[in-house]
């Protein structure tokens, strides 16, 4: 899907262009911020105060928009394999500004609504956020992230984990210092100002996705990790087989992996929304619930930079298992919080799972079913990890308000996770059962 008209022709750098991939494809994942729940949570009570909601009915909103997403993200890989990355992330990028926009003046048009009906029910500035976060939800962290890493991962087949490291590593600091940034733009320019900003900022980077995005080494005359073809003889890819998302979802490894990020996508989610009420209902302190994360993200960093690496010389399917070994720790931990074994436990269980999500995120799929339909299988593995973010929250506060505590959420999570771990027993690689 290569053009005539393009600026910057990747044979005509002087390095292997997938470093500018990588460059540009973190950037793109950067970019999604103002999507994903970390750069939504910043702007939370200004926004419900300024549109007169509860936090409950906001909360609410923001839980709908990201349901009704999930079902959207899966079609989303179609079109990354039909159209490629660079235009999937333009178009992406152009929703996710423009509903940035419209989120800014998501007042004025709630008021508006309110006088064309005559009608000042609560309603309305409901359901006019709730559309507003079904867009920037979809375009934000579901396809422009999709799309975005997807990119990266094509570009490199034996050096994929090491480069993952480096895009790990970037976006783990983006993402943990984006609330900071986010927060003090707000302060300094108010919020309708701050998401104007940002649209006008993903206005720019759309720019640079049609210029840098570019969709596979192939269609320059280039094989993954820099290697130039030099005949269709020698142009022998490393994975033989390319599987259909039907045909993945016919197997085992799919469901087992699909699962457990979905689980950490659920877990982690979840328990952020409701952190101070968790820690709260275990007689902690609010200083002593933020505090948790700061242990966290140092341990997803460390065993994300570690596992990245030792991807492309061990068996995948060990980071499957201590995944699911962790996701028992953290849900143990949750359980036990109000003994001080259940906070470690909590730290541990949530640290190492972060960090192995990203690298089993983004290296399992090309590795056991191939690149040519990536964008189908990891589009559809997307909408389990939209839908799972979706009703985390509601599931973790239900637990609350009906049954008085956390800890409920934590055994129906434990059982969920020893199901997986008795469905991974028999869990392989495709590849090796594929016919060559």
């Amino acid at each position: 899907m290569t053009n005539k008209f393009e600026i910057v022709k990747p044979k005509k750098v002087p390095f292997f262009y997938g470093y500018v991939v990588l460059f540009f494809g973190t950037i793109g994942i950067w970019a999604s911020i103002p999507g994903q729940t970390v750069g939504v949570s910043v702007f939370t009570d200004y926004v419900k105060d300024a549109l007169g909601l509860t936090r409950n009915e906001f909360s609410n909103a923001y839980m709908i928009g990201t349901f009704l997403s999930s079902f959207i993200v899966a079609k989303a890989g179609f079109w990354f394999d039909k159209f490629g990355a660079r235009y999937v992330a333009f178009f992406a990028t152009i929703v996710l500004g423009f509903s940035l926009l419209l989120c800014s003046i998501s007042v004025e048009i709630s008021e508006f609504v309110k006088s064309f009906l005559n009608n000042t029910s609560w309603l309305i500035p409901f359901c006019v956020i709730t559309i507003l976060f079904f867009f920037i939800r979809l375009s934000g962290q579901g396809i422009l992230t999709m799309a975005s890493r997807n990119m990266v991962m094509m570009w490199f087949d034996k050096h994929r984990g090491k480069v993952n490291s480096l895009s790990s590593i970037a976006i783990s600091l983006g993402f943990s210092s984006s609330p900071i940034f986010i927060s003090k733009l707000i302060d300094n320019n108010g919020w309708e100002l701050s998401w104007q900003l940002m649209a006008i900022s993903l206005f720019i980077f759309s720019l640079f996705i049609l210029i840098f995005y570019k969709n596979k080494p192939e269609d320059y005359n280039l094989n993954p990790d820099g290697e130039e073809v030099k005949s269709v003889k020698e142009n022998k890819p490393t994975v033989t087989t390319n599987f259909t998302l039907k045909e993945a979802k016919k197997t085992r490894a799919f469901w087992v992996y699909g699962l457990i990020l979905s689980f950490n996508s659920f877990f982690i989610t979840g328990f952020t929304f409701h952190v101070i009420s968790i820690f709260k209902s275990f007689s902690y302190t609010k200083t002593q619930a933020i505090s948790i994360f700061l242990p966290i993200s140092i341990i997803a960093v460390s065993v994300a930079t570690l596992c990245n690496v030792l991807s492309d010389y061990i068996q995948h399917k060990i980071y499957l298992y201590i995944m699911l070994f962790c996701g028992c720790i953290a849900s143990l931990g949750l359980l036990f919080l109000n003994y001080e074994i259940g906070v470690y436990l909590l730290i541990i269980g949530l640290g190492v799972l972060g960090g192995l999500f990203s690298v089993v995120n983004a290296v399992t799929w090309p590795k056991y079913y191939g690149r040519k339909y990536l964008g189908s299988i990891t589009g559809k593995i997307m909408s389990f990890l939209v839908l799972a973010s979706a009703i985390a929250p509601t599931l973790f506060s239900y637990s609350f308000t009906y049954f008085g505590s956390y800890s409920y959420v934590s055994i129906l999570l434990l059982t969920f996770v020893v199901g997986l771990i008795i469905a991974s027993l028999k869990v392989e690689n495709p590849q090796n059962n594929a016919v060559k």
